[in-house]
């Protein structure tokens, strides 16, 4: 990109055109980051230049401010040029939630004189942060670290615990978390990212032992008394907008993979050479209809979630906090929007017979990298539970 987002008004930057453009040249690479199991320089360059980790970030830090409609539209458009890409973006992007709740030096050293892409994942066991004079000594294991191999700062979620070795607790009796932030050669970074999909995000596991963070390079995203930005991005719960997040490597997905059936279905003649067959899959009545409800059915999946991401952004932006239908019904639309992308997905890659089962096709990589999108826990029927939970009038025992 010619422009920079930092030095162009944020009414004037068009940041789904510029995903658009990332979007291209992740689907150009998208064989070779696969094959690498990490994005290629050539992607990483464009989404650097594109300046899109900034989109939601403070305006006094170049950041676009930007709601939750465009940030999962942004994901969705790069997510459909290559998956691995954009889950690496939705991760990067949900990583700047922090920049609400940190200092500006930090700031500056984590997000601002790097690329702006911090890596951290959810702990595998107990990661304990124990209070030591001037920050914390850090034991701990993360795993999913996605975007790892181009990040220079990751984090990892650990629980804090005083000189007594018991976890300090919260005004409601829980443990009390924070995420402790290090550089990526101060971690042992684990390589057991061997998945079905989704290969190029290079989510591997990493641990630090004994580890000293200074309390400046520590937060929480959903500790208001570190908040430090008005701006409404910052009162959603960080497990909330993980899902506004990665539903949108889903949507985009699915959006895809239906197009490049309709592609396909122009010219394929169904049933083999033996049946006979003269006309293309378009010509046929039930691919037809077949087609026409897999787009209605990915319409209304979308038109639900933004409808939700539009209530619940003017509700943070009016200074309220979300109803507890309004966070169900939130939780339906994001995880009701990745299984229906799933099932449109699945829908495209069977209708598309051979065509689809052999590697390097449109539809091979896709049905893998939602599949193991699907493994995500924004993704699971335990959702649906808790939303069931919270539609009753009950709080949920799983958070929201």
């Amino acid at each position: 990109m010619a422009d920079d987002a930092a030095n162009t008004p944020v009414d004037a930057v068009d940041w789904l055109s510029r995903a658009r453009a990332v979007a291209g040249v992740a689907a150009a690479e998208a064989a070779e980051s696969e094959r690498r199991r990490e994005l290629t320089p050539a992607v990483l360059k464009a989404v650097d230049d594109s300046k899109l980790v900034r989109m939601l970030m403070p305006g006094h830090m170049g950041g676009g401010e930007q709601d939750f409609v465009a940030l999962n539209n942004v994901v969705a458009a790069v997510s459909a040029g290559d998956a691995s890409t954009g889950w690496c973006l939705a991760q990067a992007l949900t990583s700047t939630h922090a920049t609400g709740y940190m200092s500006p030096d930090t700031l500056a050293e984590v997000f601002l004189d790097t690329n702006g892409i911090v890596c951290w994942g959810p702990p595998a066991g107990l990661a304990k942060a124990t209070l030591v004079e001037g920050g914390y000594r850090v034991t701990g294991k993360w795993r999913f670290g996605s975007g790892g191999r181009h990040s220079k700062w990751f984090g990892g979620h650990s629980i804090v615990h005083g000189a007594d070795g018991k976890p300090v607790l919260d005004d409601k009796g829980a443990p009390q978390f924070r995420t402790m932030l290090f550089l990526k050669e101060q971690a042992n970074i684990i390589d057991g990212w061997h998945t079905l999909g989704l290969r190029a995000t290079r989510s591997d596991d990493y641990e630090v032992t004994n580890l000293f963070i200074p309390a400046r390079h520590s937060t929480w995203r959903d500790f208001q008394p570190d908040r430090r930005e008005a701006h409404a991005f910052f009162s959603i719960p960080m497990l909330t907008l993980y899902g506004i997040a990665f539903s949108g490597v889903a949507v985009g997905l699915a959006d895809a993979c239906l197009s490049e059936f309709i592609k396909l279905a122009e010219t394929k003649k169904g049933g083999g050479p033996f049946a006979g067959a003269t006309a293309a899959l378009a010509n046929n009545a039930v691919v037809r209809a077949e087609v026409a409800q897999a787009r209605a059915k990915w319409r209304r999946a979308r038109a639900f979630l933004h409808e939700m991401l539009r209530e619940i952004w003017a509700c943070l932006a009016a200074g309220d906090a979300p109803s507890l239908s309004q966070r169900a019904e939130l939780r339906l639309a994001i995880t009701g929007a990745m299984q229906c992308s799933c099932e449109i997905v699945d829908y495209a890659f069977t209708a598309a017979g051979s065509n689809a089962i052999f590697e390097g096709s449109p539809f091979e990589r896709r049905f893998r990298d939602m599949h193991t999108l699907m493994a995500h826990g924004q993704a699971q029927m335990s959702n649906f539970e808790s939303a069931g939970e919270a539609l009753f009038g009950a709080e949920p025992k799983n958070r929201l």
